[in-house]
């Protein structure tokens, strides 16, 4: 330990590319934009040096990492006791540390990228684990379950996420209202907006009994309505990166730029560019592993713990997978960084809503798995509640720790209301 300790502090003398800490901030941003500066020449004893402190930064460094245990366990427990209940509970504790180190490679990439690719980055590999867990068990044709944790994270993000975020920078700042960029708000409202349609729409044909061909034109119109979606959020990429100016940026930028030294001082990268790079990657494949006996453990634990399914899928397993949007949002809110807390929140609903849902249906229409848009009349609804709920919360573009203990009280409604719900057991087709 007393070795790694000097690395550490020879590292904060010289810098990770190896200059003097004041180059290197003055020339912060000038020498990260060619991939080529990034990989700057080692020697073998320098390498070892920073594959060393890069273990130690990312894994030892962080208190949460002692949660990392419990996924070995989990496998250990699948394959010697085959207790789903166990298997279930000790898979969803080992993914908070991946999920909440997931997000720490991901901010670390950011310093690389810039604020606009940086928070698109945040958002992507925020939902890595709803995306990862949602494949798995649409491969094992758990339609119902994929629908249930993509409506989940969605819902605890938007109630949930932000709420505690807001309560959390309502209280540090309770001698004023917090400001945030209404504009961006509007756009994701409007997006979110859009999403509840394309799910509402199969809902009502399925359930209106005016379907064409009985069964089929719901997945064809679910099809069809997805392949929008995707050209829509291409869209706002398109529209985020090149047609305006940055949604992510903050509105009191120009105050932001009077402290720039201090910026500088407390957000300068730990990592460099192909560690954050080598970390998402080791970080994702293990989360992959672990999703793949979380997902064959659902309905055994459902069993085990007399828990309804829906719960476990929209309660659950969202708020593992967005354990590194809810510190962030937090984190961000405390230092009245309303602007990115939106961005991480508001941002990764938007996300999973326009992106990973039709992204599903096309996948599962890839692989022959009749996934569609159809999430059932409970669900919609209540997606269609919240949207509307939050929407009217951000209108005036201020927030304060009444409205977090507003969405934090709509989220426990919520939560309590898929505890009593019993999904349907008749499929009808």
């Amino acid at each position: 330990m007393e070795s790694v300790e000097k690395m550490d502090i020879e590292l904060n003398e010289q810098g990770l590319d190896g200059s003097p800490v004041c180059v290197k901030k003055m020339h912060l941003f000038e020498h990260i934009g060619p991939l080529a500066a990034s990989a700057q020449s080692y020697g073998p004893k320098r390498t070892h040096s920073r594959v060393l402190m890069s273990i130690y930064i990312v894994i030892f460094k962080a208190r949460i990492n002692v949660l990392v245990p419990f996924g070995p366990l989990a496998v250990v427990l699948h394959y010697l006791t085959g207790k789903h209940g166990w298997v279930f509970f000790f898979s969803l504790v080992g993914i908070v540390p991946l999920a909440e180190r997931l997000g720490y490679a991901t901010e670390q990439l950011a310093y690389y990228t810039g604020p606009t690719i940086g928070g698109l980055l945040n958002a992507t590999f925020g939902n890595a684990t709803e995306m990862i867990i949602s494949i798995y068990a649409l491969k094992n044709g758990m339609i119902r379950v994929v629908q249930q944790s993509l409506l989940g994270s969605i819902l605890s993000n938007m109630l949930l996420v932000l709420g505690c975020a807001f309560l959390s920078g309502g209280i540090v700042h309770s001698n004023k209202d917090q400001v945030f960029n209404k504009a961006a708000a509007v756009v994701n409202s409007g997006l979110l907006l859009m999403a509840v349609m394309g799910l509402m729409f199969p809902a009502v044909l399925h359930f209106t009994h005016s379907e064409v061909q009985y069964g089929k034109s719901e997945v064809a119109l679910s099809r069809f309505s997805s392949c929008v979606m995707l050209v829509a959020y291409a869209s706002y990429l398109f529209f985020q990166l090149k047609g305006r100016h940055n949604l992510y940026s903050p509105i009191d930028e120009e105050e932001n730029q009077n402290d720039d030294v201090d910026s500088d001082e407390e957000d300068a990268p730990e990592i460099t560019l192909w560690e954050s790079i080598a970390w998402l990657a080791v970080l994702t494949a293990w989360v992959s592993i672990l999703s793949g006996y979380l997902v064959d453990a659902i309905e055994g634990a459902s069993e085990a713990m007399s828990m309804p399914v829906a719960f476990i899928s929209v309660i659950l397993l969202p708020i593992v997978g967005n354990a590194a949007e809810h510190a962030s949002a937090i984190m961000f809110a405390m230092k009245d960084k309303l602007d990115i807390t939106l961005g991480v929140a508001i941002g990764s609903s938007t996300q999973i809503s326009m992106f990973l849902i039709p992204f599903c249906v096309v996948i599962g229409w890839i692989m022959g798995k009749e996934m569609d848009l159809n999430f059932q009349l409970f669900e919609t609804a209540s997606l269609f509640i919240t949207v509307l709920v939050v929407a009217f919360m951000l209108q005036e573009g201020t927030a304060n720790y009444f409205k977090g203990m507003m969405l934090i009280l709509c989220y426990l409604i919520v939560a309590a209301s898929f505890f009593e719900h019993i999904d349907p057991t008749v499929n009808d087709n």
